[in-house]
């Protein structure tokens, strides 16, 4: 399933976007994930997005997603948001929901008073917001798996009859044989753990067939309701606290068949296994590449050295002195390699590690570094940005890597020792004075 980089934009750009075009369409939405405070554009899917924020102006508004729209297009883009919101929730591990929708020739925003069902906003800063790398739903089954489990999300503590029945759809809207269906359920409700295998360890000590269980009592009982058959019950508290323990085991269940047969990733998921150097691959020598992933040490240049690469963190764009940084490979072993990113002036220098076994590049700020040579020395503005990297990284800000043409390679997080990170701005602005002190007392 394809996991593309999802450029993020905050700021002036998502006004100018706004501003750009007449006839948008709003919708809010009910979630349970971390929403931005600010207004977010993202690209996804070759479709633009606005997520936005809910402290905006002096009011709080509701959240809310806004795509470019006009009257005759309220349908399709509708049908984009619902899409989007699927996605995003499995992958933050929540819900997203549309609740109400306006389409004007301006975007509008939702007062607070909108008509919403349960939502447990939490709430990222101001730049914080990250779906990068949502994988993009290309097939028709994984987009109906992932909108049954989104009604059953939305549902859950709301309503547990309709959350079972949306969570069993998940598996039930994938095969056209009942029997088939139900060959599934018998082959993995014994893989259930948690809450969930403790339910199917109560219900075999019942003497249930579980599989069975869950489609005679559970979703034939929620779906139909005819007179003298097997229902659930409203008014029944027994038939009510079935249900309700049964729920638990159909949303694992859920969520079981749509990580593991529908292989759609979350971002926790991504984040433990995805391959951060692939887009540089083909820039690499097949033979020194493989012999990397296996743990050797290929000799002589496999293709890095030269290359003139960008260096910004996330989602800002590269400082002026950082948007050419020539790469140098420094050493190689053992599947690892260590490279040097040099400006023209040969004045400031960022060292990196590329773990060819791991898939992932690390941010070495003690290999990193202001320089002198015989014809340069640092300038104000090198001591600027190298310390806005320096400070910001210690803060736990994202390095990306940019060559063109290539998608951006971000690097893990670097998490401080025996550091306490300062305020990037103060320490920003305390490393320039000092140049300047430095330089003012040089005698000329």
């Amino acid at each position: 399933m394809r996991t593309p980089y999802v450029p993020h934009v905050f700021g002036e750009e998502v006004e100018r976007k706004l501003r750009s075009r007449m006839g948008w369409l709003s919708a809010a939405v009910a979630s349970s994930i971390p929403w931005p405070k600010k207004d977010v554009w993202i690209r996804y899917a070759e479709d633009d997005f606005i997520l936005r924020g809910t402290e905006n102006g002096q009011q709080p508004t509701a959240p809310a997603v806004t795509v470019p729209g006009t009257s005759q297009q309220i349908e399709e883009g509708l049908a984009k948001v619902y899409r989007l919101t699927s996605v995003l929730g499995w992958f933050l591990n929540g819900y997203v929901d549309v609740v109400e929708t306006i389409q004007g020739s301006h975007p509008m925003g939702f007062g607070t008073q909108m008509r919403q069902a349960y939502s447990e906003v939490g709430q990222f800063g101001d730049r914080g917001f990250d779906c990068n790398h949502m994988p993009i739903i290309e097939s028709e089954n994984v987009r109906i798996a992932l909108a049954f489990w989104r009604e059953g999300q939305r549902l859950t503590r709301v309503h547990d009859s309709y959350a079972f029945l949306s969570y069993f759809k998940v598996i039930e809207s994938q095969y056209q044989q009942g029997a088939d269906r139900a060959d599934w359920f018998a082959r993995h409700v014994d893989l259930m753990t948690g809450e969930a295998g403790a339910r199917v360890a109560q219900l075999r000590a019942d003497g249930v067939d579980v599989g069975r269980h869950l489609y005679d009592s559970g979703r034939n009982a929620v779906a139909h309701a005819s007179f003298g058959g097997a229902i659930v019950d409203p008014d029944i508290p027994a038939d009510r606290r079935r249900i309700a323990a049964d729920l638990v085991l159909m949303r694992e269940l859920a969520r079981h068949y749509i990580a593991s047969e529908l292989k759609v990733p979350t971002a926790w998921e991504l984040y433990r296994t995805r391959n951060r150097i692939e887009p540089w691959e083909p820039l690499i020598d097949e033979g020194a590449l493989a012999a990397l992933k296996a743990g050797g040490t290929p000799e002589g240049e496999f293709g890095l050295d030269g290359l003139a690469v960008a260096l910004n963190l996330w989602p800002d764009s590269p400082m002026p002195g950082l948007s050419r940084l020539i790469m140098k490979v420094d050493a190689v072993h053992e599947g690892a390699a260590r490279v040097l990113l040099f400006n023209d002036r040969m004045t400031m220098v960022f060292a990196f590690v590329i773990d060819f076994l791991k898939g992932q590049i690390h941010t070495q700020l003690d290999n990193s570094g202001l320089l002198q040579n015989d014809e340069h020395r640092p300038i104000e503005e090198d001591v600027r940005e190298f310390y806005t990297v320096f400070h910001r990284v210690i803060g736990n800000a994202v390095v990306e890597l940019r060559i063109e043409g290539r998608e951006p390679v971000d690097c893990e997080v670097v998490i401080p020792v025996n550091i306490l990170p300062r305020n990037p701005e103060e320490a920003v602005a305390e490393a320039v004075e000092a140049f300047r002190r430095a330089n003012a007392q040089e005698p000329e």
